[in-house]
């Protein structure tokens, strides 16, 4: 009888642990002020976005928390959005005025990196430190 009633918690179990909901937090460290925000977005392994947020700076760091997430790939980037105006300030050379970043770390080259650089697997709940680019 007690076999049984493990058997049934067990069974019971399996599917709450298959489909679990998983948390990604993401601190960026390393900002060069805490002006304006932090402009993220995260996107699955096909590059459709699956969340976009807009995050305030303490001391010069950001905390980001996506919670909800399945296993599987993603990708985020983001920028820091000094003057709050959502967009991405660059030079006339097109060179980012503004700090910038992605997954991984990655780092393009005359460029973004591409997507397979700043891909990562989701398999349980995570902290991703990044440090941003600056020109």
């Amino acid at each position: 009888m007690k076999m049984k009633f493990w058997l049934v918690i067990f069974a019971l179990a399996i599917p709450g642990i298959m489909f679990s909901q998983l948390k990604l937090t993401v601190e960026i460290n390393g900002l060069k002020n805490s002006k304006g925000q932090v402009l993220f977005q995260l996107l699955d392994e096909n590059q459709k976005e699956l969340k976009g947020a807009k995050a305030e700076i303490k001391n010069n760091v950001c905390i980001i928390v996506v919670n909800d997430l399945k296993p599987g790939k993603y990708g985020f980037r983001y920028f820091h959005d000094e003057n709050s105006n959502s967009a991405m300030d660059k030079s006339m050379l097109g060179i980012p005025k503004e700090g910038f970043g992605f997954s991984n770390n990655a780092k393009g080259t005359f460029g973004p990196p591409s997507f397979d650089k700043w891909v990562f697997e989701l398999k349980s709940a995570i902290t991703m430190n990044c440090n941003p680019t600056y020109m």
